[in-house]
């Protein structure tokens, strides 16, 4: 009954309007199928994505070769093993691919397949996905990470910080979290349109106002929050998503303007921006290699999350570097960036032992699966990233966490935010 039959891939489209994978998983009398989210701002080290560079029916984009190979080679291998032998069937693909970054078959074919092998397990089981996982009992609600305005490489605006983020840190529930940041982007999107701004929005559902001033944007924030009857930095904290790695050149970095300065200054600038808007975390404040920059960071500042991203790209080794090197003390997790479900557990398990929080996220082209939403409250992480009230894929998660808050009933908390 539990033995896998086969696997049947096909291209659809994420988000962005791009190709990706879903691939579906058959026992006897049973399947699921997931799809594989793809991301605009990469770090090097993220596992690859394989993609159809000559293919040009699809610009290149297709993603017909990795598709072929999960119906013949991946098909082929996992057949006849156990559904509920997740860390199983993770090394047989593992294995079969043989390299480093995933590159023979793909990342993008191999998570498809093992993210609906767990779904598969836990619909076989009759259990909820989120009760998977590393956790068995005590679950806590993630706080949102809400995009509101995105600017960087996921926005035509001038902006040099890529999302702008609101965290309802004084929210009783998820739903009452859910209903602060409903409350927040509403007034925002008057506020903009009052300023003779667009309020159209960029990839991850954020506005995207052709505003080219960091604080231009923190001041509108500021300004809705208060709008809306809250306290920013007490009910509500602003995080940011810098995403370094496109803002860095001669190790000197663009990240507050458009002129180049040095990391002192650019230390000097986040502790500005720290203290006069109240910010509660940072993503990505310097570039991947730039370990030094991060530990000079960190022992400048106090009570902000540093949050590792295209740093540590979910990956065990970097992970590992950084906890060394006193680089942040939260890690960004997306499943794409490493390729299995099995992986991904395992870097969440160590970095929750070292003491990092956990947030689980989103990529810019994603897709109505709702995988993540689980797997956040699976994993005890105490935060996510799924975009803004904006967009239907990122919509998707948060009424998926709505769901599960509902299904824990009387049991439903809170994850602890300090």
């Amino acid at each position: 009954m539990s033995k896998i039959l086969k696997v049947k891939a096909r291209q659809v489209f994420d988000s962005r309007g791009n190709p990706t994978i879903e691939a579906e998983v058959f026992t006897k009398n049973n399947s699921a199928s997931a799809i594989c989210p793809s991301g605009a701002s990469t770090g090097t080290y993220e596992a690859f994505e394989k993609r159809d560079k000559n293919n040009k029916r699809y610009l290149g984009k297709s993603v017909l070769r990795a598709i072929n190979l999960i119906n013949s080679e991946i098909s082929k291998k996992i057949k006849g093993h156990s559904i509920h032998n997740q860390e199983r069937v993770d090394a047989i693909m593992i294995n079969l691919d043989g390299t480093r970054q995933k590159t023979k078959l793909g990342a993008n074919a191999i998570l498809a397949v093992s993210m609906a092998v767990k779904k598969l397990s836990a619909k076989i089981k009759k259990i909820p996905l989120y009760k998977t996982f590393l956790m068995k009992n005590n679950f806590q609600l993630p706080y949102p990470l809400m995009n509101i305005i995105n600017g960087g490489a996921h926005a035509n605006n001038g902006l040099r910080i890529q999302e702008f983020m609101i965290r309802p840190d004084r929210a009783k529930s998820f739903s009452d979290a859910m209903r602060i940041c409903f409350v927040v982007i509403k007034n925002l999107s008057k506020i903009i349109r009052l300023k003779g701004l667009s309020s159209s929005v960029g990839d991850e559902g954020g506005f995207a106002p052709m505003i080219s001033n960091n604080n231009q944007a923190l001041d509108l924030i500021v300004l809705a929050i208060k709008k809306s009857g809250f306290v920013n930095g007490r009910d509500v904290s602003i995080c940011l998503d810098v995403a370094a790695n496109e803002l860095f050149k001669k190790n000197k970095y663009s990240i507050h303007s458009k002129n180049y300065i040095s990391v002192e200054k650019s230390i000097t600038e986040y502790k500005k921006i720290i203290k006069k808007y109240k910010i509660k975390s940072i993503e990505d404040p310097f570039a991947e290699n730039d370990w030094m920059s991060w530990n000079k960071l960190m022992k400048s500042i106090k009570k902000v999350q540093i949050v590792g991203d295209d740093l540590y790209v979910t990956n065990l080794e970097r992970l590992k570097k950084g906890f060394l090197n006193l680089s942040s003390n939260a890690i960004l997790i997306k499943l794409n960036q490493i390729g299995t479900v099995s992986e991904t557990l395992d870097v969440i398990k160590f970095a929750q032992i070292i003491g990092f929080k956990t947030i689980i996220s989103h990529r810019s082209g994603d897709s109505e699966d709702t995988f993540i939403a689980d797997l956040a409250v699976g994993t005890n992480s105490n935060q996510i990233k799924a975009g803004s009230l904006a967009r239907s894929e990122r919509v998707a998660k948060y009424n998926q966490l709505i769901r599960i808050e509902e299904n824990l009933g009387k049991k439903a908390r809170m994850n602890k935010i300090h």
